[in-house]
């Protein structure tokens, strides 16, 4: 095996050991509503990070079938790598420790290791913003886009804000499609290699409209040209290989549903606006 120059294995391998390899728990994420672990996938000299979410720790919900979000991960992930925008980790379905579940590549993040700080410095490091975030009432900073104002926990008012970022566009854009019903401001991870990430996909791809999300700076404004040629190929890529793959995860009227708004957004090229009820996930992070 030949590592790469940041010492992760090369991509084969990290494929081969997230599909075949040994799967290890590490520890468990306690802020995830279902059963969610930090896993090791090891195959010979290849170690990869994953999350492992096992069928029989999903917790109920009313309006989605029991012991199918995984398989709903794995379509958003099938929808993510045919639109070729790389928004969803590599995410399978296969056995581990507790049965099977979904398994899905790890996100690095520049706030995984404590950061190194000047022993010379007497000054606290100052706090950016995150991609979606927090911020006192009437101060949005250059570059951000307010969402709605709230009360956080002191009783201060505060305006949710979310980066005016290309890439968090096609995320909002991604969520129309798949129909995502819960992509908060934690979803959304920003990786050491500068690309940014959404997790946490199980309650997408609904027959029924659901799409709740903190992206909605973009709403009533018209999809870009080079957007909707990727969304074209999406639905050319529905009509084969695409759906035959995402038989094994979701239903065929959650398959024609999916097609059904995939055309709704060539046919009117604009952003949905939020006059639905509830259409921010809570809580937002």
């Amino acid at each position: 095996m030949t590592p790469r120059a940041d010492g992760e294995p090369d991509s084969i391998d990290a494929d081969e050991a997230l599909a075949g390899g040994e799967l290890t728990v590490i520890g468990r994420i306690r802020s995830a509503s279902n059963a969610t672990f930090l896993c090791e996938a090891q195959l010979r000299d290849a170690v990869v990070h994953c999350v492992y979410k096992p069928v029989r720790g999903e917790a109920p919900l009313w309006d989605f079938p029991d012991g199918t979000l995984a398989g709903r991960e794995v379509a958003a992930y099938l929808v993510s790598a045919a639109l070729g925008w790389n928004i969803v980790p590599q995410t399978i379905i296969r056995d581990g420790p507790a049965g099977i579940g979904m398994v899905q590549r790890w996100v690095d993040q520049p706030g995984d290791d404590a950061d190194v700080r000047s022993e010379t410095s007497t000054e606290p490091a100052e706090e950016a913003l995150d991609l979606v975030d927090l911020v006192p009432a009437g101060h949005v900073p250059p570059g951000y886009m307010p969402i709605l104002q709230a009360y956080d926990y002191a009783g201060d008012e505060v305006t949710l804000v979310h980066a005016d970022d290309p890439r968090l566009y096609r995320m909002a854009v991604f969520d129309v499609l798949i129909n995502n019903a819960d992509r908060k401001g934690g979803h959304i991870l920003a990786g050491v290699d500068g690309g940014v990430y959404g997790v946490d996909h199980g309650v997408s791809l609904h027959v029924e409209d659901k799409l709740r999300t903190v992206l909605w700076g973009w709403a009533g404004k018209p999809v870009d040209d080079d957007t909707l040629v990727d969304v074209a190929a999406l639905r050319d890529r529905l009509a084969g290989d695409l759906a035959e793959q995402l038989c094994d995860h979701i239903t065929g009227r959650e398959i024609a549903a999916l097609r059904g708004r995939v055309v709704g957004l060539l046919d009117n090229p604009v952003m949905p606006t939020p006059d639905r009820r509830r259409p921010i996930p809570w809580p937002a992070f």
